[in-house]
Order: structure tokens, then C-alpha cells, then sequence
């Protein structure tokens, strides 16, 4: 029998043996299961097999780290052995979905919903920060390079327009995502999100001004008035509309015969969808949206210290359970509605902390694979990935990732307390400096320096205290 076959066989073993395998496939690094019963699984034995560098749950699936190159030759040892087929990612979804309660679906649902568009919005991330170096004054000069450098300007221009096009249209991203997530066509999402930032409407970031003076345009139905203001920068308009515009679709394709459909369904679906998302779900939405962005800058505004702590606290643990992908919402909400968010610059410390605490893992571990695991996935957390060194080693002692959290808790206070704030959301760890608004860079790397510094310590001196790691 190959290693290969023999490491999947051990895996399979402590996974509950075949009888306990729903479904599987695997995506670059990771075996993705759904199991029939999670409490089957032997994780001291799956940890101790050669080829696996950590295991985690999340989400109803059940995944097992082994590395990439070797995971996909692993996979198909394994789904030989279990007696099963071969699965897509989605079917794997579908049935990892079945062990969830209803709020761990409607977190799924969210996370389904925003990570697909998660490439769009970090690289508009990236470009903002591009456009910061050179439109910020104090970085190199007192004044800004395109100040020095009037040339640059329109250079500095076109980067920022690149950059903020994910942002002005992030309606048209979600209505997308959303519409897709809910089984609608696609395509109409994209056109109902548009439909929301269309030109003709008042833009959402003029409205507050456009109330104090007097001067919101309304359209007049049937002797109702209804307001002429788009909601560029606004995440639950969206949302709720695309799930009604996907559920009419539905209705419709069930009763419409198959050769009326194309004239029929989209045109319906969409007309309808539209009137109600601005004479209802737009205005209802708009005012829940603002009245969370209240809440949260309410929060950070009174009680920065509290705020900044307890976030760095519980972001980590909102990775275990999924939940964090909640506050992406929240994180776009707010810089839709003030410019930018105070959580996300909060993500990018945890993430930092996480990785050095699995980096002085490194130095005090003295089993091989573990320590090997500690440096890789260390890496891997200050650019933005966690799962690594939270599942593969910090979570595996424990004392690692409590060590984590206080330093991110520590750095998080730090930088709401100095006001610190993204344009933006970007890649967590290092290179999340640069979606900080210019100005505040060197507040935020006094807190990475924190993040830094003071997981490496803390894990050291508990490492002291314990025998046998």
C-alpha cells in the first residue's frame, strides 16, 4: 500500500470510518467534509497522521489541512477508500448545511453571499492605498507626492477612480452575489443593483444635505410621493431586494410555460422588485442601515477603550464559530455611509497577533511537523490567512491563542483610541497598513508593533509554565 493510501486510510479511521462521511472534496489545501456526526472524529489521532498539518470546523464542514500538492492525490485515495463519489464544493455546502442550527445558516447565508465578492473589494483596498501615497501630505513631504509632482496628478486620479468603482457600484456586486445565493439569475441582480446607484437618482451621500435644504426630488405615484435617492454605499437595500426579485423569479418560472419565460419572468420580476424596492424596502432598510451605523459610531465614539477591547477580544473566537463574516457587512455599511469603517483596521491586528503567536510556537515547539506547521502558517496569518495558525496550532495548545487574543485586544485599544480608520477594506495582517487613512499610519503601526510584540512574549512566558510541549 502507497504512504498516500496508507494516510488516507488513518484519516478516514479518525474520521469516523466511511459509515460517517457524507460528502467530500477539497480545495487547495484542505479536505472539506460534511460528517454525519462530528463527535465521532479522533482528533488527537488525525492530528498525529504525517500528512495532516491541522484540522478545524466551520460552517457544518468538517476540514482537514494537509498542504497543497499533496491534498488533491490524498482526496482521491480517500473518497476511493470511503466508497463515495466525487463532489462539487456546493454539494459539499448542501450537505454540511444540514448540521447547522437557523443562526448558523443565516451567517452561512452572509458569508455566501459577501466572499465571492471579496476579491473586488481587497483590490479596491490595495488601490486606495496606492492612491494614498500619493495624494496624502505628510508621508514624504509636507506636502503630497502629486503636490511635488503635479504630473502625477491625473496619474493619482485614474488610480482612484480604478479603486473607488467597486465601492460607487457595490450594489451591483451584492445584487450579483445575493440574487445568485438565493437561486435568482444573476444577471438580474446586477441590473437591480445598478438600478439602485442609477444617475438619475440623488446620490445616498448627498441626501443629508438635500433634507436640511429641502431639495430630495420624489416621484409622484398615483397622488403618493416617493423619494428620488439612490443608495450608493448601502448593503441591506440590496440584500432584501435581491432575496424578493429571486423569490418572484421562482414563482414565476413554476407557473409561466417555457416558451413565454424570456417575455414574461425577468420583465415582471424585475418591474415589481424595482417599485418595491424604492417605495418600501429602500426607505425601511436605508433608515435600519443608518440606525446601525449609529450604534456602532455611538460605541466607538463614547466609549472608544470598551469598543477597541472587546472587538480585539472576540474577533478570534467569531473566526471558530463563522460569525465574523457578519461584520463585513457592517464594515461596508459603514464606509458606504461615513467614509470608512474603525472594525476592519481591528481584523487586520488580530490576524497579526494570531500569526505571532504561532511564530513563538515556532521557537519553543520541539516536535517537527508542529514546528514546521508554526513558521508556514505564522507566514501565512501576518498576510491575512489565519486559519492556519489559529486551527493547526494556537487552538491545538490553547495558551497560544489566548495569548493572541490579548495582544489584539491590547493593539485594538490602542487604535480606537487614536480614531484609527480604514478607506476601505483590504488584506488583513501587514499589509493592511494600507487602507488606513493617510495621516494615521504610524498610529496604526505603533499597534502592530503591539500585536506583535506582545503575543510573542505572552507565549513564551506561559510556554514556561507547561511541560511536554
Amino acid at each position: 500500500m502507497s504512504e498516500l493510501k496508507e494516510s488516507a486510510k488513518q484519516i478516514l479511521a479518525a474520521l469516523g470510518g466511511e459509515e460517517n462521511i457524507a460528502s467530500a472534496t477539497h480545495c487547495v489545501t484542505r479536505l472539506r467534509l460534511a460528517l454525519l456526526d462530528e463527535g465521532k472524529v479522533d482528533k488527537e489521532a488525525l492530528e498525529n497522521i504525517d500528512v495532516v498539518r491541522g484540522s478545524f470546523s466551520t460552517n457544518g464542514q468538517f476540514q482537514v489541512v494537509i498542504g497543497q500538492g499533496t491534498v488533491d492525490k490524498v482526496y482521491k485515495e480517500f473518497i476511493s477508500l470511503a466508497g463515495i463519489s466525487e463532489a462539487t464544493k456546493e454539494e459539499t455546502k448542501k450537505a454540511a448545511a444540514q448540521n447547522l442550527n437557523p443562526l448558523q445558516r443565516a451567517v452561512k447565508m452572509l458569508a455566501d453571499i459577501f466572499i465571492p465578492i471579496l476579491p473586488a473589494i481587497v483590490t479596491a483596498g490595495l488601490l486606495m492605498g496606492i492612491n494614498n501615497i500619493l495624494t496624502a501630505p505628510g508621508i514624504f513631504g509636507e506636502q503630497s507626492v502629486v503636490e511635488m509632482f503635479p504630473q502625477w496628478a491625473d496619474f493619482a486620479n485614474i488610480i482612484h477612480l480604478i479603486a473607488n468603482t467597486a465601492f460607487v457600484f457595490l450594489p451591483g456586486l451584492i445584487g450579483w452575489s445575493a440574487v445568485k445565493r438565493f437561486g435568482g439569475n444573476e444577471l438580474l441582480g446586477i441590473v437591480l443593483g445598478l438600478m439602485l446607484v442609477h444617475p438619475d437618482l440623488l446620490n445616498a451621500w448627498a441626501y443629508g444635505e438635500a433634507q436640511e435644504a429641502g431639495t430630495i426630488p420624489y416621484w409622484n405615484l398615483f397622488g403618493f410621493d416617493v423619494a428620488k435617492v439612490g443608495y450608493q454605499g448601502q448593503v441591506l437595500p440590496i440584500l432584501v431586494a435581491a432575496y424578493v426579485l429571486a423569490k418572484i423569479e421562482i414563482a414565476l418560472k413554476k407557473r409561466v410555460p417555457d416558451g413565454f419565460q424570456l417575455l414574461v419572468v425577468a420583465p415582471i420580476a424585475l418591474l415589481v422588485t424595482g417599485f418595491i424596492a424604492f417605495i418600501a424596502i429602500g426607505p425601511v432598510t436605508f433608515a435600519i442601515g443608518n440606525g446601525i451605523t449609529a450604534i456602532f459610531v455611538g460605541i466607538f465614539d463614547n466609549f472608544s477603550f470598551l469598543g477597541g477591547l472587546l472587538y480585539g477580544a472576540i474577533y478570534a473566537p467569531l473566526v471558530i464559530t463563522g460569525m465574523h463574516h457578519t461584520f463585513l457587512a457592517v464594515d461596508l455599511q459603514l464606509i458606504g455611509s461615513i467614509g470608512g469603517t474603525f472594525l476592519w483596521p481591528i481584523v487586520a491586528l488580530s490576524n497579526i497577533a494570531q500569526g505571532s503567536a504561532a511564530l513563538a510556537m515556532y521557537f519553543i515547539l520541539k516536535d517537527e511537523k508542529v514546528k514546521g506547521l508554526s513558521f508556514t502558517s505564522a507566514v501565512s496569518a501576518y498576510l491575512g490567512i489565519t486559519e492556519p495558525a489559529m486551527f493547526g496550532v494556537n487552538l491545538r495548545y490553547r495558551f497560544p491563542f489566548i495569548c493572541a487574543v490579548i495582544g489584539s485586544a491590547i493593539a485594538a485599544m490602542w487604535i480606537t483610541l487614536n480614531s484609527v480608520v480604514a478607506s476601505s477594506i483590504g488584506v488583513g495582517g501587514l499589509p493592511g497598513i494600507f487602507s488606513i487613512q493617510a495621516g494615521q499610519w504610524l498610529v496604526f503601526a505603533i499597534g502592530m508593533v503591539i500585536a506583535v510584540v506582545v503575543p510573542l512574549v505572552l507565549t513564551f512566558i506561559f510556554a514556561k509554565t507547561r511541560k511536554n510541549i
